[in-house]
């Protein structure tokens, strides 16, 4: 995977995670959650493509 690919898809999570976050009515606790998931699986897939983490 080359680095376009990876900011293309960086970019696409953040403003997919920023519109869910300003137009879509939630808790503030449900958003937190979801803005802690999004990062964890960003920075897990992140490791992943660079080969520091496997995901089996």
């Amino acid at each position: 995977m080359n680095l376009i690919s990876l900011v293309i898809v960086l970019v696409v999570v953040g403003v997919v995670l920023y519109l869910i976050n300003h137009f879509i009515p939630m808790d503030r606790k449900i958003k937190s959650i979801l803005n802690i998931v999004v990062v964890i699986v960003v920075i897990l897939w992140l490791l992943n493509a660079f080969g520091l983490f496997t995901l089996s």
